[in-house]
Parts: C-alpha cells; sequence; structure tokens
C-alpha cells in the first residue's frame, strides 16, 4: 500500500481514539460511506459518519486495536482489528451494564482522492449482544432486549 495512505490510516486511527471527532473527519472523503453491517447500519458523507462515531463513542469509551494484520490491492485496505472498551451509556435502548467490549471484527476501507471513502465493518452482532448482556442463560432473548430501540438512522441536517 501506498505509504501516504497508511499514513492517514494511521492518523485517522489515533484521531478516532482520542475520539477527536474534526481531526477523524478530515481524513474522510466528503462523500463516504460508512456501512455497519453487524447492525444493518449504512451512514452517509460527513455528517453521517459523525452521527455514526457519536452512536459508539457515547455508549463506550472505545479504542480501536489493530491485530496488526492487514491486506492491501488496488486502493483498498482489509484489517482485522477490535473494539474495546466499557458499556457507559445507553447503546440501542440498552442501559450501561460497565461491561467491557472486546468486538473483533474485520474492516475494509476504501480510498478516493488521497482520503479514505468509506468503512465496512464485518463483526458477529451475536457477540456484542452477548458482551452487553442482552441474552438469558438458555440464549433467549432478555426481556428488556425485546424492547431494544435503535437509534434514529435520520441523517443529520
Amino acid at each position: 500500500m501506498d505509504t501516504s495512505l497508511m499514513d492517514l490510516v494511521n492518523r485517522h486511527l489515533d484521531a478516532e481514539n482520542r475520539h477527536d471527532l474534526d481531526t477523524t473527519l478530515q481524513t474522510l472523503h466528503p462523500d463516504c460511506v460508512f456501512e455497519d453491517l453487524g447492525l444493518g447500519w449504512t451512514f452517509r458523507g460527513h455528517a453521517g459518519a459523525a452521527h455514526y462515531y457519536r452512536l459508539w463513542w457515547q455508549a463506550f469509551d472505545l479504542v480501536v486495536r489493530g491485530e496488526r494484520r492487514h491486506w492491501s490491492r488496488d486502493g483498498c485496505l482489509v484489517a482485522e482489528t477490535r473494539f474495546t472498551g466499557s458499556h457507559q451509556d445507553v447503546f440501542c435502548g440498552v442501559p450501561p451494564t460497565g461491561r467491557t467490549l472486546d468486538l473483533r471484527m474485520v474492516v475494509v476501507v476504501d480510498f478516493r482522492d488521497g482520503l479514505m471513502a468509506g468503512e465496512r465493518f464485518y463483526y458477529d452482532s451475536r457477540s456484542l449482544f452477548q458482551q452487553l448482556d442482552m441474552f438469558a442463560a438458555d440464549g433467549s432473548w432478555k426481556s428488556r432486549s425485546s424492547t431494544c430501540t435503535w437509534p434514529s438512522l435520520a441523517q443529520p441536517a
């Protein structure tokens, strides 16, 4: 991968781990697309990306930890990574549990005009829900989970 693109990714991760929204957005193309395949969410543009980051950052004191395994080809980066942090605020209607989140995932990053054109996050949503204590011992949904409310996905104006 071109060293300038790898530098861009490293700047992005540094800003993301500091929860520095302005600097994070500076690494993204204005027409970026974020696809969270685990939860079925799609966000477009800087406003959409900002909304996505706020949803996760408000609920978790997240840090992205790279597995140091990544592959690149034809302007695309594929990386194994993890989201780690504690559940400190409401997420999808689930009140804060204080539980530790350690969510393994694969992220695909495309590039356009020297910026990140978007990210696609692939992870096991059941792992996320288990870590948020949303299942009973028998594997069924706990009652509070049956009323899980998803955040507004409307794009900010």
